[in-house]
């Protein structure tokens, strides 16, 4: 009996021990799963021959991206790696230089290459955003694609108009249509002057403003660089529709390593864990939703200004339609006196006791039919005693 209870109490301890252990596991798998879910693509690093920890260098100089951010996960442990990220050098890339129509004072957040700063771009109360973009070169630049990148949970432009200055004119590289894509492509053109004009119904933050240059001579040494170790295999997914942070440990001096292991190129896969921001999880990605932040999946927008109904302000009142518990008549206030939900403003009832208490006006008219039956029944009452009494007489 007292080996029984022992084993019990010895099971239960390794139970309490490892518990935290089994939490974490669970906790951190979907933490990793909903981080992965915003990377279009990976490359498999498997079968690596170590005998001791090892920098790996994974290249990706032929690889198309819109974003350089990147994710390495051990598979054997499910947990990020840190990396460090060998960028492109182009051997005569041209200066750019880049003005705005409206914020130019941060504009050059736009040309950093740093995914993690934006310029702003104000959204007017009762009007359709409009801005000029400006990339000055002392050189000219032959391109043929412009990528915008948007911080995170904001929507494409509305519009998009990309002129160049050719031969001292201005002519017209794309004219102004819709956006649906990140990356505008046009035929191949020359120019040390470009004007980007977009106009936007939401408010709007660029991360950065990318201009390919097809003239500039690349060196093909893009590539990343991770610790791993003997017997683990690696995952790295790369080319986020979005900004990502995953949660890395300590990192040792990737960039001056020494005895690094250069892997040959690997192919790439489409990520099918891949799933576009949907901040509002209304079913419309956030890049094309015409209200990113409340949820309107039927996407109504009544006087077609680009601008949903659920995030739109009809009445000017700065409380947008979904928020506004009198969307058409302004009231800031949002006054509500009987607690219906319906602003004063709009609410042409005055009874407030019965709009407040539903119930009343049926309870009268229950009490007036009832006192009708009374009535009835003591009339009917008195006009038999009545007959009774002129019987009888």
């Amino acid at each position: 009996m007292q080996t029984k209870n022992f084993l019990l109490f010895l099971l239960l301890t390794i139970l309490l021990l490892a518990l935290p252990a089994i939490i974490q596991t669970q906790a951190s798998e979907p933490r990793v799963s909903s981080i992965i879910a915003a990377y279009r693509s990976y490359k498999d690093i498997n079968n690596l021959s170590l005998k001791a920890p090892t920098v790996i260098e994974v290249p990706f100089g032929g690889d198309f991206m819109e974003r350089f951010d990147f994710a390495v996960v051990d598979k054997t442990t499910n947990s990020f790696e840190p990396y460090y990220f060998k960028q492109e050098t182009l051997i005569n890339e041209i200066p750019v230089f880049i003005a705005a129509s409206i914020n130019n004072k941060e504009s050059s957040k736009m040309i950093d290459k740093n995914t993690n700063t934006y310029t702003d771009f104000p959204l007017p109360d009762n009007a359709q955003g409009k801005t000029q973009i400006t990339l000055i070169s002392p050189s000219p630049i032959t391109s043929s694609f412009l990528t915008i990148l948007l911080d995170a949970n904001v929507a494409l432009p509305t519009t998009v108009e990309i002129r160049a200055l050719v031969k001292g004119r201005s002519a017209i590289v794309v004219a102004s249509k819709p956006i649906h894509e990140q990356t505008i492509r046009f035929p191949q053109t020359t120019s040390n002057r470009w004007d980007i004009t977009l106009t936007y119904s939401q408010p709007l933050r660029i991360s950065e403003l990318r201009l390919n240059q097809d003239n500039a001579e690349k060196a093909n040494v893009r590539a990343i660089r991770f610790l791993a170790q003997p017997g683990h295999s690696y995952r790295v997914y790369f080319d986020p529709d979005r900004p990502v942070n995953p949660p890395v440990g300590e990192a040792g001096n990737l960039a001056l390593a020494s005895d690094v292991l250069v892997m040959q190129k690997t192919p790439f896969y489409n990520n099918d864990q891949y799933v576009i921001a949907d901040r509002d999880n209304d079913g419309i990605a956030d890049i094309y939703d015409n209200c990113v932040s409340v949820s309107n999946p039927d996407q109504t927008d009544v006087n077609s200004n680009g601008r949903g109904d659920a995030c739109d302000d009809f009445d000017q009142d700065g409380i947008i339609n979904s928020q506004d518990n009198c969307p058409n008549n302004p009231n800031r206030n949002q006054l509500d006196e009987d607690g219906d939900g319906i602003g004063d403003a709009c609410d042409k009832e005055e009874s407030r006791l019965t709009e407040k208490h539903a119930w009343i006006p049926w309870l009268g008219i229950a009490f007036a039919g009832v006192v009708l039956v009374i009535l009835f029944a003591l009339t009917a009452r008195a006009n038999r005693n009545t007959k009774q009494d002129s019987n009888q007489q």
